[in-house]
This record gives C-alpha cells, structure tokens and sequence, in this order.
C-alpha cells in the first residue's frame, strides 16, 4: 500500500513526541541537582502522560507501516529508560532520599543494572500484552518516597526488593493495551494521575490522607496483575500457539 506524504508527516510527528520524553528526562536531571524536587514530579506526570498517549497514536497513524525503517519501540525503550529508571535513581540521591558516597550510589546503580536487563529481554513485554517482572516504575518508587518523606533505610530497603522483583516473573498489568478489564484499568490510571498532579502541586506538604488513598491503585493494579498471573494452569491438551498463558 502506497503512503502518503501526510501519512508520513503524521507517522514522523508521533515519533517526535516521543522523542520529547528525553528532553524531559534532561531537566529532570537538572532539576534534581538544583534541589528543585516539585518540578521534577510535574516532569514524571509529563513523561507518564506522554508514554501512555504515544502508543495510542501510533497505532492510530500506523507507524510501522508508513515509517518501517525506523525502530519506533527502541525509541520507546530509550525514553522510558532514562525517565522511568536514570532520572528517578539521579533524583533519589542527588536529593539525599540515599545514603552519600559510594553506598547511595551503589544503592542507586542497582536498580539500573536490573533495569538494563529487563529494557534488553525479548520476553520483556508479552504476547499477550503484558509486562514481565516489575516493569521499572521507578519514577512511582520515587514519586511515594518524596510524598511520604521516606528515610534513607526505607528507600534504600524499597528499591533493593523491587530490584528484586524485576526478575520474578509476574506478568504485569500493561494498562493501555492489556485487554482484561481494559475500561477500568485505563479509567484508574487516569484518576491516578489527577492524584499524582494533586499530590505534586501540593509538594513539600502533601496531603497524607490523598497520598494513602492514591496507593489504591497500585495496589489494585498489583493485585488484578497477580491475579492474571496465578488464575490460569495451562491446557496441555490444547496445541501450542506461541502465546503464553
């Protein structure tokens, strides 16, 4: 099928906005080194705003189709890795959320390595459209321990089980495109989000109560993705399709 040149124009401008996501992933690093913690949360909202929305358009735009000769989920992959994972470990210890010297380092590097494994694992992301093991929310992580006001112990503790639990295979919720109470799950996050901007704006005092009943939806979203996991023994009887359970 021949492409237009709008298609093509239209194709091109999702993959820069996607690409935005490493401008933003830049001033939150800056932003982190000038102390400036509030404008590094609104620049997470920006960056989760945009990684839930570029998925969406391009499907819409049918990207690998009009565009095949450039990698559009590498692109992905870069972006949420230096938004979801470099950024929230620079703000974590540049801002004294870590232990100084080589033990916050060591602390914030960890996540990284575990991150860099799961970004590079072809199984990474599912036939059936979900995420395997913790899929490197570490912007979430790091959003709950400035709105709590954590401890160095306690998110130290925090980050080395979610390391952890980046290889445990737990099929994880894909909230835009696993089909499984796909309404609610999308009607969630997006409440989740407004939550997040609330909390945000009212950094360095959040409100505790917000703060408690936005975890609500981690929590579902952590119980639904066990649930998903578990609920299914496989059929042996049934031919292999090359679609995990």
């Amino acid at each position: 099928m021949e492409t237009t040149r709008s298609a093509r124009l239209a194709a091109a401008s999702v993959h820069i906005y996607t690409s935005l996501g490493v401008v933003l992933g830049l001033l939150m690093v800056h932003f982190s080194y000038d102390g400036d913690v509030r404008t590094v949360l609104w620049l997470f909202l920006a960056a989760m705003v945009i990684d839930g929305s570029d998925g969406f358009l391009a499907r819409h735009f049918e990207v690998k189709r009009v565009l095949p000769g450039f990698d559009g989920a590498l692109l992905d992959n870069i972006v949420d890795y230096l938004t979801y994972a470099f950024a929230p470990m620079v703000l974590l210890w540049s801002c004294g959320y870590l232990p100084d010297g080589v033990l916050g380092g060591v602390t914030a590097s960890l996540p990284l390595l575990a991150s860099c494994f799961q970004f590079c694992r072809s199984d990474a992301k599912t036939d059936d459209h979900f995420f395997l093991g913790f899929p490197s929310y570490w912007n979430i992580v790091a959003f709950y321990v400035v709105v709590f006001g954590w401890g160095q112990t306690t998110t130290a503790v925090l980050l080395l089980v979610f390391t952890v639990l980046v290889f445990v295979p737990v099929k994880y919720v894909y909230p835009s495109r696993t089909a499984t109470l796909w309404t609610l799950n999308m009607t969630l996050a997006v409440l989740w989000l407004v939550a997040f901007a609330a909390l945000t704006a009212q950094v360095p005092e959040p409100h505790t109560w917000l703060a408690i009943l936005s975890l609500a939806y981690p929590v579902y979203y952590t119980a639904l993705s066990l649930w998903l996991t578990f609920r299914t023994v496989p059929d042996r009887s049934a031919p292999d399709r090359g679609v995990p359970a």
